[in-house]
């Protein structure tokens, strides 16, 4: 058997002085393969040092995973190059044994890897991932150890021999593992091309954001129809087939999948007619928020209260939607206030235009003004209204910030109101904010 004759072999070479300059190779090999990859991982950190924000530690963070699938590689390579140069003058026993371990450890961490890559590059690992590359792990060490067991003619014999009936073939079991190896294979390796494309096409800051995420989802999606359609051609069958799953697809469609195909087609004409990008601020219906991600089949808004709706696409595109952003990001917000009779409004006017600009986030170009709305029955009612660069920071705190300044000047006397002067919901807070003053005063 092969498991004896390898076991005999491998033994004999342990009696040989040939062995030691086996074993002094793996050891050089591992050394150095280590030591290189090291080597190149602090090079790149260096050079990567100097960058700062999101996507410099993106980019460290990368290296760093890279450089545990580097080192297995690079002393796989070297094992290889050692035993073609050992074959010619000594038994290679113990480096035919050395080569199939380190082979399954770097298929692992090459696996650990793309997965990590392409299912958990903005976030922690989940549970089922780790459960996945634990049985992946188990998988591969079974394999190996049946390699060097000699047992792998055996049960691939087995595989080619056990025909299962499928339609009116009968395939066999290694052909079906080795279709759906091929098939998990090209997919992953698509995937995470398409990850590594996309994450590459996001840090071109000179491209529109609506033009960068249409060019990631379709290279991502070109990249997975050509994994999948080489895949079939590796399993031998005949691409004509995919004729009737498109007649199926189209049934599918007619009958119920009219919303998922609306929303997908919707997601791709906004990100083609860049209508809204990421970081916009818009109300739709009784939402709204800032654009946080535009996905291929849903946008996501997140509020000012921290809180993410899943919009659909089609809403975006069938219902109206109010942009704060479309072509200029600045919005104008205003308060009111009534102000008595009594009062001189060419020197109202000017004190509450002056206390708009005090304010931090109110913007200099479009200036502060005041206007006149009407003559109401306690006095004369006047908005003061002014314009903000950053909506997407919320219009409540500069607001919030006026009133207090007019509350000041109503203080010391220079604006008189009446007693529908502000807005009730104002004096409501600052006799709320008195007596709370009061209440301090009296308890010390």
């Amino acid at each position: 058997m092969q498991m004896s004759k390898l076991l005999s072999d491998l033994l004999a070479d342990l009696r040989e002085p040939g062995v030691l300059w086996q074993a002094g190779a793996i050891a050089l090999c591992i050394l150095v393969g280590w030591g290189l990859a090291r080597f190149l991982r602090n090079r790149y950190l260096r050079q990567l040092s100097g960058e700062e924000g999101t996507s410099g530690t993106v980019r460290r963070i990368g290296v760093e995973s890279f450089a545990r699938v580097l080192s297995p590689l690079l002393i796989l390579g070297l094992l290889a190059l050692a035993r073609l140069v050992l074959a010619r003058y000594h038994h290679i026993n113990l480096l035919n044994v050395t080569l199939p371990l380190f082979s399954s450890f770097a298929v692992i961490r090459t696996a650990f890897y793309l997965l990590r890559r392409v299912f958990a590059r903005h976030g922690p690992v989940g549970a089922a991932i780790l459960t996945f590359e634990k049985i992946f792990a188990l998988l591969v060490w079974l394999a190996v150890a049946l390699y060097i067991l000699g047992l792998w003619p055996d049960i691939i014999e087995y595989l080619e021999t056990t025909l299962l009936p499928i339609g009116r073939h009968k395939v066999s079991l290694a052909n079906i593992l080795q279709a759906a190896g091929s098939v998990v294979v090209l997919l992953m390796l698509a995937l995470w091309a398409g990850a590594a494309l996309e994450e590459r096409l996001m840090g071109v800051q000179s491209m529109h954001s609506s033009l960068r995420v249409i060019l990631a989802r379709m290279s991502r999606a070109v990249l997975i129809v050509v994994a999948v359609l080489y895949s079939l051609t590796l399993m031998g069958l005949d691409l004509t087939v995919l004729s009737v799953f498109g007649g199926a697809l189209g049934v599918g469609l007619g009958l119920g999948l009219q919303k998922i195909a609306s929303n997908y087609v919707s997601g791709f004409v906004i990100l083609l007619e860049r209508s809204l990008s990421i970081g916009d601020m818009i109300s739709v219906d009784k939402y709204s928020g800032k654009v946080t991600r535009i996905n291929a089949r849903y946008t996501v808004l997140q509020g000012l209260d921290g809180v993410e709706t899943v919009l659909p696409n089609e809403m975006l595109i069938s219902g109206p939607v109010q942009s704060q952003s479309l072509s200029s990001s600045s919005v104008r917000a205003s308060t009111r206030l009534t102000v008595s009779y009594g009062s001189d409004l060419d020197v109202v006017i000017p004190l509450l235009e002056g206390l708009a600009r005090e304010v931090p986030r109110v913007m200099e170009t479009p200036a502060p003004g005041v206007s006149v709305n009407k003559f109401a029955a306690d006095g004369f009612e006047l908005e003061l209204g002014f314009w903000i660069s950053d909506p997407e920071n919320g219009t409540g705190g500069v607001i919030s910030d006026v009133n207090k300044r007019i509350y000041k000047l109503v203080q010391s006397g220079d604006i008189k109101l009446t007693q529908a002067g502000l807005d009730p919901r104002v004096i409501d807070a600052l006799l709320a904010s008195t007596a709370a003053r009061n209440s301090h005063t009296v308890t010390n």
